[in-house]
């Protein structure tokens, strides 16, 4: 049996499919009662548990052959990310008094920047759990392709979607949450040893201007995309109820000026197969309703 947080999200959903598929057990690892029921019909142990509760966890963790963790997401941090910290030592204490033979552990690209952004997040976590003596793998995914769902309403409405990743032809790393779950779910089944850092992206770099013409491919109609200045990106985010906006506007700069990225270039990451075109066909369709649970994000805390 396999412990996974998160299953109500589409990370967390996707590993435990991924598992239940494969004919493994699941103990599947949540918070709200009321989303039980999908997963006792697929056949998996359900266990309620706050991220922050760390006896819940521990109990949730112990007896298992492995467990998927990750943080719950947090674009809007209070300074020095105290909702994360409490999170990580929760996670990190239930792990060391539970056990388990093998953890893997979502992380980010950027977790290991050095600057200021909303990731370094991700990067605490990294660094409480190497006190652990278990293996752990970090799977440090790329943006996710998923966050292309807050862009649906103004792409139909408007057929212009707003880029804050600019200039509009750059590439980067992004990735589809579904092939993060099924990747975690297949590295939860590998025996290693140590502590091991596996990056993942999708098949090909992606572009601001290709996700608007993903959009309009899907949509049948032109969609554009359009760089949002940076400097409107503070006002913007306060209005949208953002108390803290800093950390996200950080994390943006660096996934535009090119200090978060993938080591060496990417020369080691492995590659999901999910393409952009399906990620953004299964999140609309043509009658115009956003598809619910496909795969996530920023991520996700992770972009």
């Amino acid at each position: 049996m396999y412990a996974v947080m998160g299953v109500t999200g589409k990370v967390g959903g996707a590993v435990a499919a991924g598992l239940v598929q494969s004919g493994a057990r699941v103990r599947a690892v949540m918070r709200d009662a009321s989303k039980a029921r999908f997963w006792t019909e697929k056949g998996c142990e359900v266990t309620l548990a706050e991220t922050e509760d760390a006896a819940a966890l521990t109990a949730a963790f112990r007896d298992v052959e492995g467990v998927f963790v990750m943080l719950p997401p947090i674009f809007d941090p209070k300074p020095g990310f105290p909702q994360a910290k409490a999170a990580i030592e929760s996670i990190r204490h239930s792990l060391e008094q539970a056990r388990p033979p093998k953890v893997v552990c979502l992380s980010t690209i950027g977790a290991d920047a050095t600057q200021p952004n909303l990731l370094n997040q991700l990067g605490l976590l990294e660094q409480a759990l190497q006190s652990l003596t278990m293996p752990v793998t970090f799977l440090r995914a790329a943006w996710f392709l998923d966050n292309a769902a807050f862009d649906v309403a103004a792409a139909r409405s408007t057929g212009r979607i707003d880029s804050f990743l600019q200039p509009l032809d750059k590439q980067y790393s992004m990735v589809a949450a579904r092939d993060v779950g099924s990747t975690a779910a297949q590295l939860l089944r590998e025996s290693w040893s140590g502590h091991r850092v596996i990056e993942l992206a999708g098949p090909v770099l992606v572009t601001p201007n290709q996700i608007a013409k993903a959009f309009s491919s899907t949509l049948g109609t032109d969609v554009t995309a359009r760089v949002v200045p940076r400097e409107e990106w503070e006002s913007l985010f306060r209005s949208q109820g953002m108390q803290n906006p800093t950390p996200r506007m950080q994390m943006l700069d660096g996934f535009n000026e090119g200090w978060i990225a993938f080591s060496d270039g990417g020369k080691h990451v492995l590659r999901g197969t999910t393409t952009l075109q399906q990620v953004i066909a299964a999140i609309v369709q043509p009658a115009g309703r956003t598809v619910d649970g496909f795969a996530s994000s920023s991520r996700t805390v992770n972009t």
